[in-house]
């Protein structure tokens, strides 16, 4: 007997129990983010949370994911899958580190760990029983056997990603304007960085030689290990009470229950084929506008997205991996999907099997070696969100919002710290106007999209950095007119008190996000420099050495406006 698409399967889980472990899983990825928070030393990650934490089954296939990044989130199931195919297979207290864009990461300051979790113990880094050296392979299978733990049943992987202040590079931050990935940083393909609970402590030192602020990153690193334990802490808790055959079959039903959510919304889509086109401005090297075609083409319950007809890959750092680009589409196919249903996807979001991708190779949504990818994973990442969202104003223009700000603002400074007489790399987005939507205005000041991180507050940028916040304000009217308006960009001027290096790398500083069903389009951002009182405007991607008393100034776009009736007298549109 075949099921409709949005029945359970007969042979898994009821509904009820179902509905409690989407929960649980759920809560396991958002506990993994809050361990990784709470010891993290970097203010990127501890203030701005731009890490993310995910639980997957023995196939590499997302089961549950934090409310976190949906550009790292997107796009961890290929770290995982890369992670499984380099090292063959993982065994109690292995953990694998990467972040080679072109091996399963996104860029290299995001750098990812993943470790397995077995039935009969945790096995991880803090577990002291073992303590033996490198394990010796089994070669009838090649599997690895573990002295000190019995064969363990592999029950799936925790993972934690996180964006690393600085991970080496021409610049600090490691967001430089570069031209080939060598220049961006230290690049790690996937290699275990504990084996059996023993750490490789050359691999160790060699990492941290390797950036400009090596004890910032142990720290960060050693939380993304604590995430894991949580991860794998938590899962275990959940067998030890409910047995490894009912776990599972959770997670196989979640899984089928997602896809077959995912199938049901789209065959509500209009069959029909629909193109869309969008720019990003410049590579930062003279390059641009440079396109980014889609065509969505719905039939039968599925979707093929094909990418055919997109720039090739540039000099500069826009391009885009695999994983980004299949990162971006799992989100807004989910975005939409959900919105057609009227009901959340459990938070693994599924295999997206009914959703075909193609991507032309060695284009800016799908690079190769040696580009570099830098802003693909930030700025790109929205472009690609944009033109998607576009295809769908086609397919489903009462559902559809309008632009939001397009880019992530990216700012990096790095040098001296008079502070500490040692130096100092900070990196972060900022927040811009959300685009309106049939069902209401969007936001002023907040990260959209492919970024779910906050802005840094003002008392923990000035305690952590050689900074003072000289201006922090909302740029009123710049999002666009329509029944629901956009929300509004923002301003916020940093001062040096110590010459730096400063890198920019942001978007929709030449044309502003575009609005939906008749709406305005959102005002586009600026990036100035002030110097004794003088502004200068800079371009969208500069890097250049400031002085102390130097402001940069960050002015964010606003979002596109939805709808062609204006609101009523009295009513601005704000949330």
């Amino acid at each position: 007997m075949q099921t409709s698409p949005l029945e359970l399967p007969a042979h898994g889980p009821d509904a009820v129990t179902l509905e409690v472990y989407r929960h649980l899983f759920t809560a396991l990825a958002e506990e993994m983010g809050a361990s990784l928070r709470r010891a993290s030393f970097s203010p990127n990650i501890k203030e701005r949370r731009d890490y993310s934490c995910a639980l997957f089954d023995a196939r590499g296939v997302a089961v549950a994911m934090g409310d976190h990044m949906p550009v790292h989130l997107g796009a961890m199931p290929m770290s995982v899958d890369a992670a499984l195919k380099e090292m063959g297979s993982l065994g109690p207290g292995d953990v694998v580190i990467l972040n080679d864009p072109f091996r399963g990461g996104t860029h290299l300051p995001d750098i990812t760990l993943v470790a397995g979790v077995f039935a009969q113990g945790p096995g991880t880094p803090r577990d002291t029983h073992v303590r033996e050296g490198a394990p010796p392979q089994d070669p009838a299978n090649g599997s690895t056997h573990h002295p000190g733990l019995s064969p363990d049943r592999l029950l799936g992987y925790v993972a934690s990603r996180a964006h690393h202040a600085d991970v080496g590079g021409m610049s600090p931050g490691s967001m430089p304007l570069a031209r080939e990935i060598y220049q961006e940083g230290l690049r790690i393909p996937p290699v275990r960085l504990y084996r059996a609970a023993v750490r490789n402590e050359d691999l160790w030192r060699t990492i941290l030689a390797n950036v400009r602020t090596p004890v910032e990153r142990a720290g960060d690193l050693d939380a993304q290990l604590a995430a894991l334990h949580t991860g794998q802490a938590r899962l275990l808790e959940m067998v030890e009470r409910r047995g490894v055959g009912e776990v599972l079959a959770a997670m196989r039903g979640l899984i089928e229950y997602a896809d077959r959510l995912v199938e049901a919304g789209i065959r509500r889509i209009p069959e029909g084929r629909y193109d869309a086109e969008d720019f990003m401005e410049d590579d930062g090297f003279g390059s641009g506008p440079v396109p980014i075609r889609v065509s969505m083409e719905v039939s039968g319950g599925r979707m093929v997205v094909d990418f055919e007809g997109t720039a090739p890959q540039t000099a500069g750092g826009i391009n885009a991996v695999a994983a980004i680009t299949s990162s971006a589409t799992r989100y807004v196919v989910r975005c939409m999907v959900e919105s057609i249903l009227g009901t959340p996807l459990p938070a693994g979001g599924g295999s997206m099997s009914s959703v075909e991708l193609r991507l032309p190779p060695r284009s800016v949504v799908d690079a190769s070696p040696p580009a570099s990818v830098a802003a693909g994973n930030v700025e790109t990442s929205q472009r690609i969100t944009d033109v998607l969202l576009q295809a769908f104003w086609q397919a489903l223009p009462h559902l559809a919002p309008a632009l939001s700000q397009g880019t992530m603002n990216n700012t990096t400074v790095g040098g001296p710290d008079p502070r500490t007489g040692g130096t100092f790399a900070y990196y972060e987005t900022v927040g811009g106007g959300m685009g309106g939507a049939p069902q209401g205005p969007g936001l002023s000041g907040v990260h959209t999209h492919m970024t779910n991180s906050l802005n840094t507050p003002v008392e923990a940028l000035e305690h952590a950095y050689p900074f003072r916040v000289a201006h922090y304000s909302i740029r009123r009217g710049t999002g666009g007119k329509g029944t629901h308006r956009g929300g509004d960009g923002l301003r916020r001027d940093l001062e040096l008190l110590t010459d730096g290096r400063v890198t920019l790398l942001s978007e929709r500083r030449i044309q502003g996000p575009r609005g939906a069903a008749g709406g305005k389009d959102g005002k586009p951002g600026e990036n100035v420099l002030i110097r004794n009182g003088v502004e200068t405007g800079l371009g969208g991607k500069v890097t250049f050495d400031a002085r102390a008393g130097d402001i940069v100034s960050v002015r964010s776009p606003g979002g596109g406006g939805w709808g062609e009736q204006e609101p009523e007298l009295g009513s601005d549109g704000a949330c």
